[in-house]
């Protein structure tokens, strides 16, 4: 199974926190990202993305560029357990997937699937890597690109 783990586009900070939406620059990065996906080997089937407003937008645009179906999930909000988004993945058949979620989940949930550990790297806004799991578990991922807007 290949997934792709994308954090949200930047977003502004004058409202709270899960109806924060995209600033411009935000929309024009998370667009940039998905273009570079779009050209890549790894172009995804579907997008699972967080209820979160930004990550909504942030999957729309994706969505839009790359011509695939959107379901939110509501295990991928900024605090989730990572290990609920590896219960739902264990589950799940379609690949190429794409994740649209937040920090510090994005960075938890990839280290747990390359490294087996929830220590979490740190991720840019608008950022995406790919990660190729022959067996969908703690520590079977390989880290076989990135992009940045």
């Amino acid at each position: 199974m290949q997934v792709l783990v994308m954090r949200h586009g930047e977003a502004g900070w004058h409202t709270l926190d899960r109806e924060r939406e995209l600033t411009e620059v935000g929309r024009l990065h998370a667009a940039e990202c998905a273009a570079q996906i779009a050209d890549s080997p790894w172009r995804p089937k579907l997008i699972w993305t967080s209820p979160y407003v930004r990550a909504r937008e942030t999957a729309a645009i994706v969505s839009e560029i790359l011509n695939c179906p959107v379901e939110e999930k509501p295990f991928l909000t900024p605090d989730d357990d990572p290990g609920l988004c590896l219960d739902a993945l264990l589950e799940h058949q379609t690949s190429p997937l794409l994740l649209v979620a937040h920090m510090p989940l994005v960075g938890s949930l990839s280290t747990l699937l390359v490294d087996g550990h929830r220590h979490g790297i740190p991720f840019m806004t608008s950022q995406a890597v790919v990660l190729d799991m022959p067996v969908v578990g703690p520590g079977c991922a390989d880290l076989k690109a990135q992009f940045l807007p």
